[in-house]
């Protein structure tokens, strides 16, 4: 009975919404039981258990938005870069290595390291972005920060018992891409 009487409602709710040109209607209804439920065109109604009280339809958006991030700025590429040289030095790697996996040359990766940095290009930017994104996975997966920095060199099943810096060696960016997808999935979604 109060689905027929809610339906009854939303009839009249959209006859008057569409009259005022409006996608919210608030009317007076009397009720005896809570009451949530979805109706048809993406309309939600929550009815409270009083006596008399306002009942609000509002029509709520089902479709998502287009992600599109923005790109990283220069500034935010460089604060990053500067992060990584210290994340490098806790993960006790190599300049040889550091440069492989930032798919720079040695020489210009002692240079920037030096504190004479060069221009970000949008794949480097990816290349912090993602090794970044590592480390914070990694921080929340372990409560204890050295087990955060010793895991890169660790043997792991999941990478055939290779270590996650032996798979980011490989030196494309979907290497490194591939161990954050990894953690990602091991820490959870957000």
């Amino acid at each position: 009975m109060v689905t027929e009487d809610l339906k009854g409602l939303y009839e009249n709710a959209r006859g008057l919404c569409e009259w005022a040109g409006k996608p919210a209607f608030v009317g007076r209804v009397s009720v005896i039981d809570n009451f949530k439920g979805s109706l048809p065109n993406g309309i939600i109604l929550h009815i409270l258990c009083h006596k008399e009280m306002n009942v609000t339809l509002e029509r709520i958006k089902t479709t998502p938005e287009e992600f599109a991030p923005d790109p990283i700025n220069d500034e935010e590429g460089e604060a990053m870069l500067q992060a990584i040289f210290n994340l490098f030095q806790k993960w006790s790697i190599t300049d040889d290595e550091a440069a492989t996996l930032l798919d720079l040359p040695v020489r210009t990766y002692r240079r920037w390291k030096a504190g004479q940095p060069g221009r970000l290009n949008r794949d480097l930017k990816a290349r912090l972005s993602n090794l970044l994104g590592i480390h914070k996975a990694l921080r929340i997966i372990f409560v204890e920060p050295q087990r955060t920095y010793d895991w890169i060199k660790a043997r792991n099943k999941a990478f055939g018992n290779q270590t996650a810096l032996d798979i980011m060696l490989g030196g494309d960016l979907t290497d490194l891409m591939r161990v954050r997808r990894y953690l990602d999935a091991e820490r959870g979604a957000w």
